[in-house]
């Protein structure tokens, strides 16, 4: 996959990155709302490994880079029957908060449901990152259900979550 809107950039995540890849999986700040914070403990080895299963049909990891400079990462997966699984993060702290996660999200949500032909995506998020909450719902994800103290992060601490859902019908593409 390579998507480009102006100084944006989606690109499949590549063996290159995987240094960049283990240095944000590792950062407990980065990682906090996924339930890791004190990071996720992936290996540069392990990362590798899971990006030479990647293909369009299955699971890609994905590089954001924004003016040419690699700030974060997403993924989707191929949940089947024409699901697709998403998840973003933007690891680079001060390019948060400028607007770039709904052209960002709203660039692969495009590509999934009109190049690759998803007719449904799917998320979820962290109960406490109402941040992300905001952008989903500004795009058009629609809140299926909280999943209260479902998961317990690496403290042993309990965590609530959302699902969310979003049709092509119902999307808001900030790239209009």
């Amino acid at each position: 996959m390579l998507l480009k809107y102006k100084n944006l950039i989606i690109r499949n995540a590549t063996t290159t990155d995987v240094e960049q890849l283990a240095a944000w999986w590792n950062d407990g700040k980065i990682m906090v709302h996924a339930g890791f914070p004190n990071g996720a403990g992936q290996t540069a080895q392990s990362i590798a490994d899971s990006l030479e299963k990647d293909t369009d049909d299955t699971h890609r990891q994905l590089i954001i880079e924004i003016d040419n400079v690699a700030v974060g990462e997403m993924n989707y997966r191929n949940k089947s029957n024409g699901v697709a699984e998403i998840g973003i993060k933007i690891c680079d702290f001060s390019k948060q908060n400028k607007g770039n996660g709904k052209i960002i999200l709203s660039m692969l949500i495009y590509s999934l449901f009109n190049d690759l032909e998803y007719n449904k995506i799917i998320l979820d998020t962290n109960l406490k990152n109402k941040r992300s909450q905001h952008v989903y719902e500004k795009l058009g994800f629609r809140k299926l259900r909280i999943n209260k103290n479902s998961w317990t992060n690496q403290m042993g601490e309990l965590q609530s979550s959302i699902d969310y859902e979003l049709y092509p019908s119902d999307f808001n593409n900030f790239l209009l």
